[in-house]
């Protein structure tokens, strides 16, 4: 797996939890709150640990010593989710920019890098298809999330006249 594709992973990361993020308007704190309905989580408890393993995995690779927790602390309103994942986007962003196939290649027990990121990707489609799931059954769906909907409309984008 080379830089570019790498990027484009994180890309239509981004485009999908958007879009689930996007559906949480109107969702009640009721509704948020729950737990125990996949696993032990509910909605809120899902996402925010989507948020939590994704913002570990950055700070394992980068070796910053960090290892955030969002799950262990009080329930992330809607708002402040949205939030940390803004922030988290940008040191994604930062991070993205600057990796090389080096780095991509590199081996850290036995996996390279380019594997773990695209785990984070993986992992990320796990949640947000439990949360789109969630979503859906109370009227709030967030539409199609899958990848191929991504590709289509950034080659849509690509094909349209300039104004």
């Amino acid at each position: 797996m080379n830089v570019d594709d790498v990027r484009y992973l994180f890309e239509y990361d981004r485009w999908a939890t958007t879009r689930v993020l996007d559906a949480l308007d109107g969702v009640s704190d009721e509704v948020w709150a729950r737990t125990n309905e996949i696993g032990e989580m509910g909605l809120g408890g899902i996402l925010v640990h989507h948020l939590g393993a994704t913002q570990r995995w950055r700070h394992a690779i980068e070796q910053t010593g960090e290892q955030p927790a969002p799950e262990e602390e009080p329930l992330l309103s809607v708002d402040e989710l949205r939030a940390r994942w803004t922030n988290e986007w940008d040191a994604y962003d930062a991070f993205l920019s600057a990796i090389s196939q080096g780095l991509l290649d590199d081996v850290h027990e036995g996996v390279a890098v380019w594997r773990m990121l695209a785990h984070v990707v993986n992992h990320g489609t796990q949640h947000r298809s439990e949360a789109a799931a969630l979503l859906t059954q109370i009227g709030h769906s967030p539409g199609e999330i899958d990848m191929i909907f991504f590709a289509e409309g950034l080659a849509a984008e690509a094909l349209a006249p300039a104004d």
